[in-house]
């Protein structure tokens, strides 16, 4: 087993000179149970392609740093927010692989800010998705703005991701999908800004286990999905038996269960996690188009500390970006065929059952700060089925809102809730 230096590849540490090649030429020349090890330095590079049975090693002071030109990211098959279509490859990609160590105290660092301003130009109000949005487009924008990810596992097993730190990602840091036996340990995900930029995202994949990891971010922090709409459905590939501990969240949108459900999300263990101004604690997200479900959740012994929502659950959520405005035809592109092509009628009412939250603490340091206790909304025609809440203490300054819900059971639930429920802070869009 050997060790391989990129820089004996003729990788350059410079920050400026594109290495794509010299780094790949290290990863092809290696052998089943080598290292590729990128020492300290800043190593400009495109698209990364791992291979079976390695381990690639991020020294300290070590840098992956993006680089700013699509060109540089070739168009693959792959999934983008539940859709399954061609798009940028990551920076580092693990593809169809399988015994793959991504290790070390090393960043992979997306220079994300020219992906971000693609998006929503200087003001974050402008750029492709204000243009999207006049032309009732807001529900593809997305998809059709393409900007690389930080890391992806897909259709893969047997996957260890420790110790490393992902940061600036133009769009989510670390993706899996369709894969399984997956661990990520000790990671730092810190994204300052940018939209869509999830931390982790664990995606109709099996098996999976997310310890230790501090995340910090502008949306969902970890988030367990299965895809979206008919397609979704059919492949019927969901994400299953996950466990997600002792992990710290600070920045971004908490733990998320969905909005992308279409294969089903069940038996996920939520425990021992820390929260401080996180926009969200505990979160489930769905659509009237997605269907699929989400079952045998436990959530259990967090501590939140200046959450706005400390609990939410939205049936509906977003219904500019999770419904078509317009009618597709074949002229479009498929992406578009298959966001227009959701789960109808009652089929699409997600199934969301047996959610189980116990020996929670949810406190403000700042009684000022703004926090709601409970959002929860399921649907009427398929209500949200046994939710139980025991050993639960929350400060907040409103109580909020409990609706469409068969079976809720508070035990030993204490709230200071001391301020009028407005209607004006039902709105998150993240």
């Amino acid at each position: 087993m050997a060790t391989l230096k990129v820089t004996d590849f003729d990788a350059v540490p410079d920050g400026a000179t594109l290495s794509t090649r010299a780094i790949q030429r290290a990863i092809d020349s290696a052998s089943a149970g080598d290292t590729v090890l990128i020492p300290a330095g800043r190593f400009l590079t495109g698209s990364l392609f791992l291979k079976s049975n390695l381990t690639l090693e991020l020294a300290d002071d070590a840098v992956l740093l993006g680089s700013q030109h699509l060109a540089d990211y070739p168009r693959i098959p792959t999934r983008v927010a539940g859709i399954d279509m061609v798009w940028p490859a990551a920076i580092l990609n693990v593809n169809h692989c399988h015994n793959v160590t991504v290790c070390g105290r090393g960043t992979i660092e997306g220079q994300g800010a020219v992906w971000w301003h693609k998006f929503w130009g200087d003001d974050e109000n402008s750029g492709m998705l204000a243009d999207y949005s006049q032309r009732g487009l807001r529900w593809v924008v997305d998809y059709d703005c393409e900007r690389p990810r930080n890391l992806v596992v897909y259709e893969s097993a047997s996957v260890t991701l420790d110790s490393f730190t992902s940061r600036e990602s133009g769009f989510w840091n670390i993706h899996l999908c369709y894969s399984k036996r997956v661990v990520l340990q000790g990671l730092r995900v810190q994204n300052s800004a940018g939209p869509s930029t999830d931390g982790i995202d664990i995606d109709s994949s099996q098996q999976v286990r997310v310890e230790g990891c501090t995340v910090s971010c502008n949306d969902d922090n970890i988030c367990v999905k299965a895809g979206r709409g008919a397609e979704a459905q059919r492949l019927a590939k969901s994400a299953r038996n996950i466990v997600i501990r002792h992990c710290t969240l600070l920045k971004g949108s908490g733990i998320t269960l969905g909005s992308e459900t279409s294969g089903g999300i069940e038996n996920v263990l939520i425990e021992h996690n820390r929260f401080s101004g996180t926009g969200v604690g505990f979160r489930i997200k769905s659509a009237r188009n997605r269907g699929g479900w989400i079952r045998h959740i436990t959530v259990r012994h967090l501590t939140l500390e200046d959450v706005c929502y400390p609990f939410m659950m939205q049936l509906n959520w977003f219904p500019q970006y999770s419904y078509s405005e317009q009618s597709v035809g074949r002229e479009q592109p498929p992406h578009w065929q298959k966001l227009a092509e959701g789960v109808d009628g009652e089929a699409g009412l997600t199934q969301v059952d047996n959610i189980r939250i116990s020996h929670i603490t949810s406190r403000l340091t700042q009684p000022a700060a703004f926090s709601r206790a409970f959002f929860i909304e399921g649907t009427a025609e398929r209500p949200i089925e046994a939710l139980y809440f025991n050993d639960v203490s929350v400060q907040a300054q409103e109580f909020g809102k409990i609706a469409g819900v068969n079976k809720l059971v508070f035990e030993r639930v204490t709230v200071d809730a001391p301020a009028v429920t407005l209607s004006e802070n039902d709105i998150y869009q993240r």
